[in-house]
This record gives C-alpha cells, structure tokens and sequence, in this order.
C-alpha cells in the first residue's frame, strides 16, 4: 500500500458541530453609547494586532457595537499605522497616549468631536485702597509692549475656574487670594490651534498685599490705581479691555454684580464641582 493510500485511510479527529472555535479578541470594555474601549497596555506584535482587531470588530459587528474607541499608550507606537490602514482615524492626543476611532455600521458616524475649546481666566485683584495688581509680562504678545495687563492663564485638566484663577495669581505674583465671583466671560473663535476659546475675568481678595513676582515670565508687578489701569492706550484703543476696565470700575464702586460660585454635588457624578450664579438678596440660595 502507497504511503498516500495509508495517509488517506488514518481517520481524522472530528470536532463536535457544537463545539465553539476559541477565537481570540482584544480586551474591551462596553460603554453607554452601543461601543466599546479598547485600551491596550502590553507590546504586541503590528502583524498580531491586526489579526486581532480584525476578529474583534467581527465579533462587535455582529453584537451590533457602533464605535471603537482605541487607545494607544505612547509605548505601542508601532500599532498606529497598522489601525489606520484597518479604517481607524485620530481623534485626540495626549502626552502619553494617542486615541483613534472606528465605525462600525454602514451609515454615517456619530463620534462626537474632540473638544474644541480652551479655557483661560483673567484676574482683577482689587486691594482695600482700591488698587489692582497688575504684571508687564516678558514674553508673547505682551512682552517688551510696557502694557500692564491683569493676571491670566490657563485653566489645568480637572481644575476648576475659580481654584485655577488663585493659582495663577500666586504663580504670577505671589500673593494668596479668596476668590471673589466671576465677572465677565468672553468666547472667542479660531484662536490655540484653531480652537476656540473661553476667557473668564474672575474677582479675587487679596490676603496680603507683598508681591514676590515670578521671574520667569514676569517681567514686573504692582499695585496700580484702578482708573490708571484703565486709562492705558492700548486698553482704550481695544474694546474687549476697554469693557473689562469698564466692568472692573464699576465694580470698585459697587455699580456691578458678577456671579458666584456655590459647590454642588450630586447628578451623575458624585464629585464636587461649582454652579455660578447671581446670588442675589432676593434669591438667598446660598446655604
């Protein structure tokens, strides 16, 4: 007998048409929203990755999944090109990690955008004299101008307006404050890397009037009489610092009321986080 006439008559194993075939996915968790989040965490292999994927999204398609959120640590860098090839596309970026999206269904997705604003705070300190702190700034627009401007920045992830206007402040100047209420804010468009942007001028008491300015930014910083402030040219000549002036003038005479910031909590999150109002006589909201 051949040797390809035995082969032909060893009997091979049977696998019981019950039996479910092991097929390995990628480690997802579900959210709210019919998707999954895919977070990977241990190096794999671009070639492993994409069989994977590729197994997953089946799988998701037929469970009738919507998105695939996919973050990448910056470690795993060498997965990004084989996700895009598979149909992935960036949604946003941090420092230590990339995300990219996926859309499962025929029909046109739903992702919601990354988050298109930034925002920023501007501080009005006004001492018992009636002065505001001020700062000439040695970089950016501002620098070598001889313009003084109040006290801004940013606002960090996960702080809160009024927190991260005290902070700036003592960074800035070195002065600790109260945060008083917020005055004003603008909106403006196309602005840090073409986001848009949110500018709050919040109201600050000084706890003590010494200032210790920061030297790396900073060029100088003083008390400065409010209307002096005010009647700078290049505050007079912009509107958007001509009305903050305005507002803050105003305020020295007890001719404005801003809105407060009260703590809450409850909802869908049991963190604390601030609801700002107008607190007025009337209302008494305040507890």
């Amino acid at each position: 007998m051949s040797s390809e006439a035995h082969s032909s008559l060893v009997e091979k194993p049977v696998v019981p048409e019950n039996r479910i075939q092991h097929i390995d996915l990628l480690d997802a968790s579900e959210d709210a929203y019919e998707g999954v989040n895919v977070e990977m965490k241990e190096p794999m292999d671009s070639n492993v990755f994409v069989s994977l994927l590729r197994a997953s999204i089946s799988q998701w398609r037929q469970k009738g999944k919507k998105g695939v959120w996919l973050k990448l640590p910056i470690e795993l860098v060498n997965l990004v090109e084989a996700a895009v090839k598979e149909g992935f596309w960036y949604h946003h970026a941090e420092p230590t990690y990339l995300m990219l999206v996926y859309w499962i269904p025929k029909t046109t997705h739903s992702i919601p955008a990354n988050a298109s604003h930034r925002v920023g705070i501007g501080a009005f300190v006004m001492n018992n004299k009636g002065e505001v702190l001020v700062v000439q700034e040695k970089g950016g627009k501002f620098g070598g101008t001889g313009v003084w401007k109040l006290p801004t920045g940013v606002v960090d992830e996960g702080e809160d307006i009024c927190v991260a206007a005290i902070r700036e402040v003592k960074e800035e100047a070195g002065i600790a404050t109260e945060f008083v209420e917020v005055l004003a804010f603008r909106q403006s468009h196309k602005s840090f890397f073409g986001k848009s942007d949110l500018f709050f001028v919040c109201m600050l008491k000084p706890l003590y009037a010494d200032i210790q300015k920061q030297n790396l930014e900073i060029a100088a910083a003083q008390w400065m009489p409010i209307e002096e402030y005010a009647a700078q040219p290049f505050v007079q000549k912009h509107s958007g610092f001509s009305y903050i002036a305005r507002i803050c003038l105003a305020k020295k005479d007890n001719r404005y009321t801003g809105i407060s910031a009260v703590p809450t909590s409850g909802g869908f999150s049991a963190k604390t986080s601030f609801l700002y109002f107008n607190d007025t006589k009337d209302l008494k909201l305040k507890q």
